[in-house]
């Protein structure tokens, strides 16, 4: 018979969790496994609020099970370390990302790809080697193998940082692999959100000439004045976009909600890329067209793995890169999911939970 999740494990932890499909979260009483010889322990002092943790917990993508302790950009501070453990010691600061483990043998795993080992095991929603469930960092510790724990920089705040282990990788790593990040070359950020302000300053700090496209023309100050973008396109008006068509040589879209690829492609260049990192609930329509005629490209790409989603922070310590964010309580996880899900913050939701549970 199957033990309790306040039962399976020797150390008791305590976080908030979804019990259904109605996503509403609240206190759980569960445990997490003992230090392990190339474990590191960890005291969860920020967490992230993702779109991903909004579509899990209503099981939008059909994927979920319950309970779910959603949270997967999570920092915090190492208060136990293993045997093995030689990256970390006591009291470092350090974070943990999108995914807890993987196979380690695999082609992807030994080229730093861990993040496409079909054996990965997610921070949360996942099953752990030994068949207990996996719960994010909407709790008070959480106890990871040492591979997958990332350094979190000196002058890198941690509650603004926090983002960056999900948000602030999924925007780079396609940026660096598909080559969109030359100097000089015009970089296009479909939404305006959580991925896509990072997008901005992070293209910024690549030296790329940055327009944002958003459907709201109200964002266009915010996105120039604050965040640093050189010129703003509202998609929904014909003749801003007309004025941009075959402008951009890159386009990373970030959009969660289902949307025209059309007036996105019509602006990108001939061999323009467009690359959509957003996760919309449902099948997108890809007209073929003008891919042809402007031998455009159209692709995707998941998060990073460990070895680039460190590259990353490190990137981003040195420009003074963090997600603009609004601090949380616990307590107030249920009004937030909320209003993430009219696109009500600016821009990221990040959970004091240090202070709050």
């Amino acid at each position: 018979m199957a033990q309790s999740p306040e039962n399976e494990h020797p150390q008791k932890a305590f976080g908030w969790a979804a019990r259904d499909n109605s996503g509403t979260l609240s206190p759980f009483n569960f445990s997490r496994r003992d230090t392990g010889e190339d474990d590191v322990t960890i005291k969860i002092l920020y967490c992230g609020v993702c779109h991903s943790d909004l579509h899990t917990a209503k099981n939008e993508w059909g994927v979920t099970s319950y309970p779910l302790v959603p949270g997967h950009e999570i920092v915090g501070a190492v208060t136990a370390v293993g045997n093995n453990v030689n990256k970390f010691k006591i009291g470092d600061k350090v974070g943990v990302g999108v995914m807890v483990d993987s196979c380690k043998k695999c082609s992807f795993c030994q080229e730093g790809l861990e993040n496409y080992c079909r054996q990965i095991i997610l921070t949360y929603n996942s099953l752990s080697r030994d068949g207990t469930r996996t719960y994010g960092g909407y709790s008070d510790i959480v106890v990871v193998d040492q591979n997958y724990v990332l350094r979190i920089p000196e002058n890198m705040p941690l509650d603004a940082g926090a983002p960056l282990l999900c948000a602030g990788i999924t925007v780079y790593s396609p940026m660096v692999y598909y080559g969109m990040n030359q100097p000089g070359k015009h970089l296009g950020v479909a939404g305006l959100g959580g991925l896509g302000h990072v997008a901005v300053k992070i293209g910024k700090a690549f030296g790329l000439k940055v327009t944002v496209i958003s459907t709201s023309p109200k964002k266009e100050s915010e996105a120039i004045n604050r965040l640093g973008a050189d010129s703003f396109v509202v998609s929904t008006d014909p003749a801003k976009v007309k004025a941009a068509m075959r402008t951009m040589d890159y386009i990373i879209d970030t959009i969660a909600a289902v949307h025209p690829l059309a007036p996105l492609l019509s602006l990108l260049n001939i061999n323009g890329k467009l690359i959509t990192v957003g996760l919309p609930q449902k099948p997108l329509e890809l007209p073929v067209f003008p891919l042809a005629i402007g031998r455009k490209l159209i692709g995707g790409s998941n998060f990073g793995g460990i070895k680039e989603t460190q590259e990353m922070l490190d990137f981003c310590a040195k420009h003074n890169i963090t997600a603009d964010i609004e601090l949380i309580r616990i307590d107030e996880i249920n009004q937030a999911m909320e209003r993430l899900a009219k696109s009500d913050v600016r821009y990221r939701f990040v959970i004091d939970v240090g202070n709050s549970l």
